[in-house]
């Protein structure tokens, strides 16, 4: 006999609309005691694929303080699941859990799926989720850090900076997923992030082998006409709203001097915004390295230093 597509499934618990966001399903547990929560729908829009995120929790007795991590990729590309080549998977996830950490890596959308405010309004989303199931996931939703690289350091600073406060702050806390609550972060890790979008504009992106027809990042995160991009420029640069939260939460901007992509004087220009707002922020330039750290030897040293800043802050161990 022939089972009905419909087996099994209870069709009076079936809504439509789907709902924005699907509660955490349990984990799986490692030998080692790490409790994996993996691909979990975060945020929902109508015609654009799911956010997800990932949440890693150390063994042992929770709840443990958060970090947040965004990956970087030009806001065109990338995966939760992959830092840059010069930092392996295993040292990241292995050193934030055992500082006694959680790690939860998101996903968000892409600039040609939706221009800027679209991935701070996802970066949001993913910390009121985060909050809403802190329970079931093991986590403290009263410590949680963020840390991004590159293009996920510009929405780290951003998501550290902007609150309900700040200029346009309701539009740019947007309403997906979770749609209100908290997305304060106690401590944020900024690795050679795009601070200050209008001064970019005098400095022409470096030829890239095998980008032929690759779209300039910074019109396709911005979109809008040529006209409007001053202003947009503005909107999505961190420094916009350094003086806004009052005081910021501390920083840790980590930058290679000689970065040919995201210049070292992005960093230098945010650390002096949050300096005069009062902020504490700690500048550490990595000497003689290119964008992602390339030609640095010290990338585990860079991992330690950002892990040691986040627990800090965060009260690890506590």
């Amino acid at each position: 006999m022939t089972q009905s597509p419909t087996a099994g499934f209870d069709l009076a618990d079936m809504t439509w609309p789907p709902p924005p966001y699907q509660p955490p399903v349990p984990p799986r547990t490692g030998a080692d005691g790490v409790r994996l929560f993996d691909g979990v729908t975060y945020a929902t829009t109508p015609g654009f694929r799911p956010r997800l995120l990932d949440v890693r929790t150390p063994a042992g007795e929770g709840p443990f303080p958060a970090v947040v991590w965004i990956h970087g990729g030009g806001w065109l590309d990338g995966d939760r699941r992959y830092p840059p080549p010069t930092v392996p998977a295993e040292l990241l996830h292995g050193a934030v859990l055992d500082a006694g950490l959680a790690l939860v890596s998101i996903d968000y959308r892409h600039s040609l799926e939706a221009p800027f405010p679209a991935q701070l309004h996802d970066v949001k989303a993913a910390i009121r989720y985060v909050r809403a199931f802190a329970e079931v996931l093991g986590i403290d939703p009263d410590r949680i850090g963020i840390w991004g690289e590159s293009a996920g350091g510009h929405l780290a600073a951003l998501a550290g900076l902007v609150g309900p406060g700040s200029p346009d702050g309701a539009a740019l806390e947007g309403a997906h997923g979770v749609g209100s609550g908290d997305t304060g972060v106690l401590a944020v890790v900024d690795w050679y992030g795009v601070s200050d979008l209008p001064s970019l504009a005098e400095h022409p992106m470096p030829p890239m082998p095998g980008a032929d027809g690759f779209p300039d990042p910074y019109e396709a995160l911005l979109g809008g006409t040529e006209a409007e991009r001053p202003a947009l420029a503005r909107a999505a640069s961190p420094v916009t709203y350094a003086d806004g939260a009052n005081p910021p939460p501390p920083f840790l901007l980590v930058h290679g001097t000689r970065d040919g992509l995201v210049p070292y004087s992005q960093s230098e220009v945010l650390a002096r915004a949050l300096e005069g707002a009062g902020g504490a922020v700690t500048l550490r330039p990595v000497d003689g390295a290119d964008h992602i750290f390339l030609g640095s030897p010290d990338v585990g040293r860079i991992v330690t230093e950002s892990v040691a800043f986040l627990a800090g802050h965060l009260g690890a161990g506590v």
